[in-house]
């Protein structure tokens, strides 16, 4: 959810998601972010070794892109 004390974000989605994959590179598991997109990550994993088309690694990373698009976009 998005803080009503803090200004909104007029910069774009690129931009953020870089700003958020760099504080979750530096603060590792204590940045908010990390523990969603890693099991975002996991169910996507899970998802895709169910599907026949579809291998782990693909859903591995559709998982934590789609985990971190809700996180910056809720």
């Amino acid at each position: 959810m998005t803080d009503p004390n803090l200004p909104p974000r007029n910069d774009d989605l690129l931009s953020q998601a870089g700003e958020e994959i760099k504080g979750m590179a530096k603060e590792g598991m204590h940045h908010p972010s990390t523990k969603p997109v890693l099991a975002g990550a996991a169910v996507g994993a899970l998802a895709a070794g169910l599907l026949p088309v579809v291998t782990w690694p693909i859903g591995l990373v559709a998982g934590a892109g789609f985990m971190l698009y809700k996180r910056l976009r809720p």
